[in-house]
């Protein structure tokens, strides 16, 4: 009888841990997506650069995928976090260039957000750090599928001490917000690369029981640079590579707080930028690396951005991703890998899991579109060709002659013919080829016509038919 007991009880046992084993394996998985403002392509150790370190961004991209051909939707602000949140295209849901303080404008409530999409399957939901798509009561991130907000409602530069006050800009001062509520007008912001990570850290130890959503904005490299004090002078780079090298110890940290508690296996994070270096400020700006111009363009500098996924429940080591994706794929990608339902309203991405997890080795993309300024066209993606239509265009000098973060002077340039590049053979984009491809050439711009009667396109007065309107409010 006792022998009969004690199997009984085994066998008991064994069901509850292999029910408890399939429920960790069931569990959705836990989001982490770390944005930084203005990082160029070659802002990372692994990426190229030389002149600072990045050991857990390295790690992290050895440990999971790495992009080489990623793209921010659009080289400004507002429009490309409005991508990522959405899932769309920024001039498809009314959002352009970067949105100012006191602004009218904002994120339409009608839009779903990736915070918005997660909540409806149990998820506790953070931003800290910058929102960025509207400073209004109606646009704030509480309003929009977040349960709790700490940060600052638009760039870090757009305050009393920006360079070009009173001169180009009046910008009134800049609050820290807790939730709708301003608690700090900043002075300095020297704290807040640590406690936008420290925000992180505790969120994830508060919901390390259920599924969460951290989307952790860093305002930084954006200028004005701030280092805390025991990063700068840390790195050969200057202020610029102290910066970088402080969100990187930061990932580390929320790396090992997903370890200690036993989440990291079953948590996705990803790592991006919101566009390109922006050059106009010299040395306290980053670097593109091979890839022309940066912010502000659309040549490959201006949108081609890191981009790291770690999933150790789905993701191989060492995965090397050369196919193009952008911004507008994470909310599908997080998504399927969530089981969530998108949004009823239409998007213009697709899932990347299939690349991520090595099933394809092709983009979901045939076609990649580049908008700028008020809804306007200046360049197609067509697989590995880029044609450029024309448009008008600023250049800048890199990082030569400042270093105190005085912004440059910029000439503008113009595109006056369709000029078209390999970007395979020439990365650089340096010879035009429109002369020696006609056939591609006219190929790309039938493409082009196509997204206008869509998308629209300022430049030739076509206003699309499936642009959904902005959020706006009224004095």
């Amino acid at each position: 009888m006792k022998l009969t007991f004690n199997i009984i009880i085994s066998f008991l046992c064994v069901i509850i841990l292999f029910s408890c084993q399939n429920h960790r394996e069931s569990k959705s998985p836990n989001i982490i997506f770390i944005l930084t403002d203005d990082q160029g392509y070659a802002d990372l150790g692994v990426y190229g650069a030389e002149d600072f370190t990045t050991p857990n961004l390295d790690s992290m991209a050895a440990d999971g995928a790495l992009f080489t051909s990623y793209y921010a939707t659009q080289p400004v602000c507002s429009a490309s976090r409005a991508s990522i949140l959405t899932g769309c295209y920024p001039n498809r849901i009314g959002i352009h260039g970067a949105l100012s303080p006191n602004s009218k404008k904002g994120i339409n409530p009608e839009e779903t957000t990736l915070a918005e999409m997660l909540k409806k399957r149990g998820y506790a939901t953070a931003i800290f750090g910058k929102w960025h798509l509207g400073d209004a009561p109606l646009f704030s991130p509480t309003k929009h599928g977040f349960d709790d907000f700490f940060g600052i409602l638009y760039s870090n530069d757009m305050w009393p001490k920006h360079p070009q006050q009173g001169t180009v800009f009046n910008f009134p001062e800049i609050y820290l917000y807790n939730n709708q509520t301003p608690i700090k007008k900043l002075e300095e912001q020297s704290f807040l690369t640590q406690e936008l990570t420290e925000k992180t850290i505790k969120f994830i130890e508060k919901n390390k029981t259920n599924p969460f959503f951290v989307y952790l904005s860093h305002p930084q490299p954006h200028v004005p640079l701030y280092a805390g004090i025991d990063f700068v002078g840390s790195q050969q780079r200057g202020l610029y590579g102290d910066v970088i090298h402080e969100i990187d110890y930061g990932v580390g940290q929320i790396i090992k707080t997903l370890k200690i508690n036993g989440l990291e296996d079953n948590t996705i994070i990803i790592y991006t930028s919101d566009n390109g270096p922006w050059l106009s400020y010299g040395e306290h700006s980053g670097s593109s690396g091979i890839y022309r111009e940066g912010k502000g363009t659309n040549w490959e500098g201006g949108h081609r951005v890191p981009a790291i996924v770690k999933f150790p429940n789905a993701i191989s080591s060492n995965t090397i991703i050369n196919a193009p994706a952008m911004g507008i794929d994470w909310l599908p990608t997080i998504a399927e890998w969530t089981q969530s339902s998108l949004p009823k309203l239409k998007i213009d991405g697709a899932s990347l899991v299939p690349l991520l997890t090595g099933n394809t080795t092709q983009s979901p993309h045939k076609n990649f579109f580049f908008y700028y300024r008020s809804n306007e066209l200046h360049a197609v993606r067509h697989k590995n060709w880029k044609l450029y239509v024309p448009h008008t265009f600023r250049t800048l000098n890199g990082r030569e002659g400042t270093n105190d973060g005085i912004p440059i002077d910029y000439e503008m340039n113009e595109i006056t013919t369709p000029t078209l590049f390999n970007l395979i053979n020439d990365p650089e984009e340096q010879f035009n080829l429109s002369d020696k491809n006609p056939e591609i050439v006219a190929k790309i711009s039938k493409i082009a016509d196509s997204i206008r009667n869509v998308l629209g396109d300022r430049l030739t007065g076509i206003k699309g038919i499936e642009v959904r309107p902005i959020g706006n409010i009224y004095p």
